[in-house]
């Protein structure tokens, strides 16, 4: 059985890091993904879909971090369902239980320029995060600059 999704879209608010009882950090967000349409539609107006996803752990801690509002995001991982007693009765819950996250880009406004992981900065839950430079302002600074022509792309 494969249960896998991956989802690209922006996070639709501010993330806010909790904690569980035994100290286990969790975010929850939810992802809006633009709908496409097919060339009979294009006259429609675009629409977005709204997908709910929690991160769990060093995942959560990762894009508390450096994920805000309207920051592009790549989401990997799978669909879980969940039920609890609310006040009206069961409340069943679809979401997505995200494995890896990838920050994409900065948000469209940059409100949180100054704590901001690097573009393509991704997060898998394996990997250790110290090494991202949490001094250095330019992350790109020791990048070595490459002299590329048109002549040498094969697809220009």
């Amino acid at each position: 059985m494969i249960n896998k999704v991956i989802l690209v879209g922006r996070l639709t608010k501010d993330l806010e890091l909790r904690k569980t009882a035994s100290n286990a950090s969790v975010v929850s967000f939810t992802v809006a993904c633009n709908r496409r349409y097919s060339s009979q539609q294009a006259g429609q107006q675009q629409t977005a879909d709204f997908i709910n996803c929690v991160a769990w752990n060093q995942s959560a801690d990762f894009l508390a971090r450096y994920a805000g509002k309207g920051s592009l995001v790549g989401v990997e991982g799978r669909i879980t369902t969940r039920s609890y007693e609310g006040q009206n009765g069961r409340v069943y819950v679809t979401e997505v239980t995200a494995e890896n996250v990838q920050l994409i880009g900065s948000s469209r406004n940059d409100a949180r320029s100054n704590d901001t992981a690097p573009v393509n900065q991704t997060f898998n839950p394996t990997v250790n995060t110290s090494a991202v430079d949490e001094n250095n302002d330019d992350d790109f600074a020791s990048t070595p600059s490459l002299d590329i022509s048109s002549d040498d792309l094969p697809f220009y």
